[in-house]
């Protein structure tokens, strides 16, 4: 479990293909830290720890994460945001995050509002998640409030800290980013479908 709290950002030094499944060599500030079986999210998604070297890390990620995620579509050099799960005695900073991407979104736009920024993401919205004013959003891993709620797109307001400690500064329109949506929110939606009140 996590919290939606982004700790550092990591570098992707090397993709390996194995069959279906994608290896993804990082480095990061605390690789000497890490063990071997540990759950991390990257962007969001819940990827294992499958090999440590002196300065980087390998995590696996196979081809139903692939499909769900924005991870297929990194390069060399890319930023990712990282987060280790949540520690029982820590504080819930962000909200629930599970570390399982629901689906992907993309970069309508990028607002400078002189201070901040305002992203609008538009998402196909076939699955029937949605987002509400003020409630919890997991973009790239990233916990954040929706400010404005539309069918099938959603804004958020980034604050200067943000968006200079994680890699919302690179996004730009166009971009794919990975999407969770509120887990109370899911199972609300699902509950009411199963009683026919939606």
């Amino acid at each position: 479990m996590f919290t939606g709290i982004i700790e550092a950002t990591a570098t992707l030094e090397k993709i390996e293909h194995s069959g279906e499944n994608i290896n993804f060599t990082l480095t990061c500030p605390f690789t000497q830290e890490l063990k071997i079986d540990q759950s991390l999210a990257h962007n969001g998604c819940c990827l294992t720890v499958v090999e440590i070297n002196d300065r980087s890390y390998t995590v696996t990620a196979i081809a139903e994460t692939l499909e769900k995620t924005n991870l297929g579509k990194w390069i060399v050099g890319t930023e990712v945001n990282l987060e280790r799960c949540l520690k029982w005695d820590g504080r819930l900073d962000g909200h629930i995050v599970q570390g399982h991407v629901d689906k992907t979104g993309t970069v309508e736009k990028i607002e400078d509002k002189d201070g901040s920024f305002f992203i609008t993401i538009q998402y196909d919205e076939t699955d029937d998640y949605v987002t509400v004013p003020q409630g919890s959003i997991t973009v790239n891993g990233i916990s954040l409030t929706v400010a404005s709620s539309d069918s099938g797109r959603f804004s958020v307001a980034i604050i200067p800290y943000t968006w200079e400690f994680t890699n919302m500064k690179n996004l730009k329109p166009g971009d794919v980013v990975n999407l969770e949506f509120d887990i109370i929110g899911k199972y609300v939606t699902k509950l009411m479908k199963k009683n026919a009140l939606l």
